[in-house]
């Protein structure tokens, strides 16, 4: 029987925003993009992009999750994800929660890994500000942690949040067999 990997210790940070991204980036050049809202997105092409997006930095939770856990909470109606396609083929995802008329949580934001260095990461997360500012909440919140890309809470900063608190963290990763279990479903 395979051990349980040992959990991380993750240095978590909250940030806001309180108005919408003054900056404007254009499209990338030299690659063609399409960002798709998927309302009723399939649980396995979930898992899928979560999966991709999320291995490099300890993404379990909603792995974790059964079917049913899983589809009532990515087909709640307050939440909304939407999925990046660079030359034709999945790249990325956001996820956003209205937690109340006056909150919206960027709860995911990411790149798959073959997306990373294409200089579209700064301009999918602008899009996805955009898209969160929609429903003209009071604040954006977002959550990040020393396990995320290193230059997470820099890009985040520079976009307009400032940081509310911070915590510490065990994240607790997957056993090869669960995580096969998982995306076997």
């Amino acid at each position: 029987m395979a051990r349980k990997p040992a959990p991380l210790k993750a240095h978590v940070t909250s940030l806001e925003m309180t108005a919408p991204p003054k900056a404007s980036l254009p499209v990338p050049a030299n690659i063609q993009t399409a960002i798709i809202r998927a309302p009723d997105i399939p649980l396995h092409y979930y898992r899928y992009i979560y999966r991709q997006v999320g291995k490099r930095w300890h993404w379990y939770k909603r792995l974790k999750m059964s079917d049913e856990e899983l589809a009532a909470t990515i087909h709640d109606p307050r939440v909304s994800v939407t999925v990046l396609y660079v030359d034709g083929a999945p790249a990325g995802f956001f996820e956003l929660l209205q937690l109340n008329e006056d909150v919206v949580e960027l709860s995911y934001f990411g790149l798959f890994e073959r997306a990373i260095g294409l200089g579209i990461g700064k301009w999918f997360l602008l899009q996805a500000l955009y898209a969160a500012w929609q429903s003209n909440p009071q604040k954006v919140t977002v959550t990040t942690n020393t396990l995320d890309h290193p230059r997470a809470l820099q890009l985040y900063q520079m976009m307009g949040f400032s940081p509310v608190g911070t915590s510490e963290a065990l994240i607790q990763p997957m056993t090869d067999a669960e995580l096969l279990k998982a995306l076997d479903g």
